[in-house]
């Protein structure tokens, strides 16, 4: 792979959301174990840089969208102005449910319930999005990921204010069940792997494809599963000597596998992401 083709297929999207929560999630570990004194607003600066551009992409998206009124006459060109608003609405309801997870972890004045609420809500919203985003053949990553994990963020809030006694591993139930499924396609995808390399019908780059994409579901999908473990060990006191930058310190393999993954997401070009409306979104 030259360098041309390497940037050829960037996605600059993905590689800007999956380097912002790769610090974050450093940040917050470090401040978890009162190594950085920072306030939660500084710690939480990589979430507000990737909600300011995805604010300043729509911004830009709509101004090309009105000022040059050619571009609507494309194929899709609607389609696209219209996921946009959407991703923008759904960001900025995550935006606000960030805003109030700061502000408790700062203050305490608020229930977890009432901070939950805009994330439950955008998980409700998100499977009518989902359905959409499939018929028109759009990417749903985040709709999809709140969507079946609303049940996990009532349990979250409703452990989070003590209204139930359960332990961290029965409130995680439903990530367990969801991992359950994502080790079943990870087993897949090294089965029709193995399959692919042992058939001389198929040629050379339908193997490599299918080879790199077995290795970047086995590095996603292993080291998730791997933190969740520690996670639950550490807040059920069972690994309390355990700092929280070792337990998400699995979590950087599977940022990391995201990031080089997005060298070949194939985003498209920035010109032809800024003329459909798709900056950063």
């Amino acid at each position: 792979m030259n360098l041309q083709t390497l940037f050829q297929d960037f996605n600059p999207s993905k590689f800007v959301v999956h380097t912002c929560l790769l610090v974050f999630t450093a940040l917050l570990a470090l401040k978890l174990d009162n190594t950085i004194t920072w306030s939660y607003w500084a710690v939480f600066t990589p979430i507000w840089i990737w909600k300011f551009l995805v604010v300043l992409g729509a911004t830009v998206g709509t101004y090309v969208w009105w000022q040059y009124p050619h571009f609507r006459l494309e194929g899709e060109a609607y389609i696209h102005y219209k996921a946009m608003l959407i991703s923008l609405a759904i960001h900025l309801i995550l935006l606000m449910f960030e805003l109030l997870v700061c502000d408790q972890l700062t203050t305490t004045r608020h229930v977890w319930i009432l901070v939950f609420i805009p994330l439950i809500f955008i998980s409700i919203v998100s499977i009518a999005i989902c359905i959409w985003c499939v018929k028109h053949d759009r990417s749903y990553e985040l709709e999809f990921f709140c969507a079946v994990n609303i049940l996990q963020f009532i349990f979250l809030a409703l452990k989070l204010d003590k209204f139930i006694n359960w332990s961290w591993e029965v409130v995680f139930v439903p990530l367990w069940i969801l991992m359950c499924l994502s080790l079943v396609g990870v087993l897949y995808s090294i089965i029709f792997a193995g399959i692919l390399l042992r058939t001389p019908d198929v040629n050379i780059q339908q193997r490599r494809t299918s080879f790199n994409s077995a290795l970047a579901y086995t590095f996603t999908v292993i080291p998730i599963l791997v933190f969740q473990v520690l996670l639950t060990n550490k807040l059920d006191d069972e690994l309390h000597s355990l700092t929280y930058i070792v337990v998400v310190s699995p979590l950087f393999v599977t940022y990391a596998t995201l990031i080089i993954m997005s060298f070949s997401s194939k985003g498209g070009n920035k010109c032809e992401l800024l003329l459909r409306c798709r900056v950063l979104i």
